[in-house]
């Protein structure tokens, strides 16, 4: 059930769809199941996972930027450091809890002084001009075109714009094939990985969640049995997400 508490009720809809849009309920669990369980290195977490969505974003913006911040840093590190960029440029609002301000907006970042948040000089470069190129019309969060926009911007790559593709686009085909965690479960190159991606066209994101998660069922099973994982996998999988070098890239 969605409780929504607004002013304006002419607003009910867009809110509708955009939490559809993060849940992914429009994406249909049989047919995916049907193209994606057939294949031995899915199988399992298919059937373990029954019905995996995507999961979405509210704001395309907010997701690009916390994609960028989980370069090589941890997911705690990089939730950390978002916390620091709303509270120091967010709009505050009036809300109960710790709900207490709104992320930033590109043009509240677009000059914004980052590196007093812990932000690399580097990393704050490509924040700064992921605002402004969204502040300006650069980037629109609608389509094909987006991904090339971002990857014009020094310090995007190819797996950071596949996974906007997938958390703020919705685009059930996105393929982050450097991805670490994914060349591990697959035991490939990403080049091999890629060739044996298109027999989960169209839904190779799911294909990615399903690997995700396969990933953190085995690292939680490892966990439960008191075996130590090797400190390439350990340190892998509790990193998350890093970068957009195929040789250092994951997520869990």
């Amino acid at each position: 059930m969605l409780d929504v508490r607004i002013g304006n009720p002419r607003a009910l809809l867009t809110i509708v769809e955009r939490v559809r849009r993060m849940f992914d309920l429009g994406a249909d669990p049989a047919v995916i199941a049907q193209q994606l369980s057939g294949d031995v290195l899915l199988r399992r977490a298919a059937a373990a996972h029954a019905g995996i969505r995507t999961p979405g974003a509210w704001d395309a913006f907010e997701i690009t930027v916390r994609a960028i911040l989980g370069q090589q840093i941890s997911v705690k590190a990089a939730t950390t450091i978002a916390g620091r960029i709303a509270g120091r440029w967010g709009t505050p609002i009036d809300g109960s809890g710790t709900l207490n301000r709104l992320f930033p907006t590109p043009d509240q970042l677009a000059d914004a002084p980052l590196e007093e948040a812990g932000i690399t000089s580097s990393r704050a470069r490509t924040l700064r001009a992921l605002a402004r190129a969204a502040r300006d019309g650069g980037i629109v969060f609608n389509g094909v075109s987006t991904l090339e926009s971002l990857c014009a911007i020094p310090g995007i790559g190819e797996w950071t714009a596949q996974y906007v593709a997938m958390r703020a686009l919705n685009e059930p085909d996105a393929f982050p094939s450097g991805d670490l965690v994914l060349r591990q479960m697959a035991d490939c190159s990403a080049r091999e990985l890629e060739r044996r991606s298109e027999a989960w066209r169209p839904w190779r994101a799911y294909a990615v969640m399903l690997l995700w998660q396969a990933a953190k069922d085995r690292d939680h099973l490892v966990r439960s049995t008191r075996h130590v994982p090797t400190p390439l996998l350990r340190h892998d999988l509790r990193r998350g997400r890093v970068s957009d070098r195929p040789e250092r890239a994951g997520w869990r």
